[in-house]
């Protein structure tokens, strides 16, 4: 049973949802877009939804076939198109607008889809919580127009989980997913081949269920892994550390590193952030 509270916020989404009428979704499959795709899909027509995920090197390819597999569940249309990010060098450059460059690119692209296909709006799945991390890619949002359901209906993550389960989507306790590109440092420039380390890095952790919430920072010929802080002692075992240090090292990695603090979200954008506070 929901509380009063939640089940105010879920009133208030789907309400959101019917008075738009017909959406077009940035659907990831990730918890937050699931959620936004699952309640669109029970209030509005079918033919009223149009889900599209958008293909990139920054997206691993599990990923893009989770988002299928529940868009064929639902029994909704949707698209899957390549995305261009990757050939704009004020993205592949990675300054600190990094998010915002591609959101903006992104997003560009699914509204000139929407207007093609005649659906006046464009719905992506920010929460609540997302508004208290470093993300310029929220302005990039703003600026086109794009609707942010969840964020506001005032649902945060854990609300979303709960929710999530309740209507029984797979989701509801999938690891938190950020692009890949989010774990190379600002200034780093971003490529094609950097994304496929971290990608083949990640799947082999998970593949290994070495960790469920996973993250590994590409340092050039140095990889930094974040994992959750109760994992850690299980990958320091020697012969997991073993396997680990072979994978690693095949997939181009010199040197192999594990974050004794574990996994913190937004834990590039500290340095980010104290350039900042010394500045200002």
């Amino acid at each position: 049973m929901l509380t009063e509270s939640l089940a105010i916020k879920y009133e208030r989404l789907q309400n959101a949802l019917c008075a738009m009428r017909s959406v077009l979704i940035a659907f990831s499959g990730g918890v937050d877009s699931a959620l936004l795709f699952k309640v669109a899909a029970d209030v509005l027509a079918k033919d009223r939804i149009l889900a599209v995920t958008l293909r990139s090197h920054t997206m691993p390819a599990s990923e893009l076939d989770e988002a299928a597999g529940l868009a064929a569940k639902l029994s909704v249309p949707h698209l899957v198109f390549d995305s261009s990010e990757m050939e704009s060098v004020d993205f592949t450059s990675n300054t600190a607008d990094r998010c915002y460059v591609c959101k903006r690119i992104r997003f560009l692209e699914l509204i000139r889809l929407a207007k093609d296909r005649g659906i006046p709006h464009v719905v992506e799945g920010s929460n609540q919580d997302d508004q208290s991390d470093y993300r310029p890619g929220m302005r990039a949002l703003r600026e086109l127009n794009v609707r942010s359901p969840l964020s506001e209906a005032e649902l945060t993550k854990a609300e979303i989980r709960l929710l999530s389960r309740k209507l029984g989507l797979p989701t509801w306790n999938k690891p938190s997913a950020a692009c890949l590109a989010s774990r190379i440092p600002y200034g780093a420039e971003i490529t094609a081949e950097k994304l496929q380390q971290i990608a083949l890095c990640e799947h082999f952790l998970h593949r290994e269920k070495l960790a469920e919430q996973v993250r590994v920072r590409h340092y050039g010929d140095t990889a930094r892994i974040e994992v959750d802080a109760a994992c850690l002692p299980h990958l320091t075992e020697p012969a997991t550390r073993m396997k680990l240090l072979g994978f690693f090292k095949q997939a181009g990695f010199k040197f192999v590193t594990l974050d004794l603090e574990g996994y913190q979200m937004g834990s590039l954008n500290r340095a980010l952030n104290q350039e900042r506070a010394e500045s200002g």
